[in-house]
């Protein structure tokens, strides 16, 4: 699933090339929307909440979507061939006289009241990419699960928006983490702030980064690394997955550098 930034760099996107824009033409190709036609509305912005796009648009709608496992945007311009996937996978066409903004399976994609946002984005948590972020809230979010393990409440969106696997892998493993230790033990404060950042500083990476080092097969600490050595001890990273089904996720650690504790 998408990180918070790998959305936002989307949005940032979809806004720059749509915004001021009028729709000519709106084709959605999911059976709740096969009715819906919103041309001659203008995309007023495009902007993200935690992994979700939101395009509002000047009628007082918005267009919903959510990316999950292989979602995408792609935008053309008029005459460019689509090379987002076959055909039967676009839920989606947008088109303006300088662009045609393609959907390809989206798995959430509905049309909701702009003024009634809150319908499909009001249960998350405050967005770790947003000027605004509420801190000392994704703190007191996290906090009120003691037993939880960290793990788990960093990936719930209702604490805080935006961070993934990748992140959440690669943070406790920065702050010596055991993905298994429960939230009651932990320093919440440094795990929001460095996951803060780490999202931060990737805004305009292709790829996520948390080693400093921008080149495949160097970019993460522990994910992604099962059997390998550990980059700053040796140990073998280990992995295994974490969570009730259906909402495990694998995680990945050091036994050395992140001990039981």
């Amino acid at each position: 699933m998408p990180e918070g930034d790998t959305v936002w760099r989307a949005t940032k996107h979809l806004h720059q090339a749509l915004a001021g824009q009028v729709l000519e033409q709106t084709d959605f190709r999911v059976p709740s929307l096969a009715t819906t036609d919103l041309s001659g509305q203008t995309v007023v912005e495009v902007v993200p909440r935690g992994k979700h796009l939101l395009m509002r648009l000047s009628g007082g709608v918005t267009i919903h979507s959510h990316l999950r496992m292989d979602g995408s945007w792609h935008l053309y311009r008029p005459g460019e061939k689509w090379r987002g996937g076959p055909a039967f996978q676009i839920r989606a066409v947008l088109v303006t006289a300088e662009w045609i903004a393609v959907g390809y399976r989206l798995p959430v994609l509905e049309v909701v009241p702009t003024a009634a946002e809150d319908s499909v984005v009001g249960h998350l948590g405050p967005d770790l990419l947003s000027p605004d972020f509420d801190r000392a809230q994704a703190i007191a979010n996290l906090a009120a699960q003691p037993d939880r393990t960290i793990s788990e409440a960093l990936l719930d969106q209702r604490n805080l928006a935006g961070i993934g696997n990748i992140y959440r892998t690669e943070v406790c493993f920065l702050l010596g983490l055991r993905p298994w230790r429960p939230v009651g033990s932990v320093d919440l404060e440094a795990v929001v702030d460095l996951s803060r950042r780490l999202l931060k500083a990737n805004l305009r990476n292709a790829a996520q980064v948390t080693t400093g080092v921008d080149r495949p097969g160097k970019r993460t600490w522990v994910c992604a690394r099962a059997g390998h050595p550990c980059r700053r001890c040796g140990t073998t990273i280990q992995t295994a997955p974490i969570g009730e089904p259906p909402r495990e996720r694998i995680s990945y650690w050091c036994p050395t550098c992140q001990p039981e504790v």
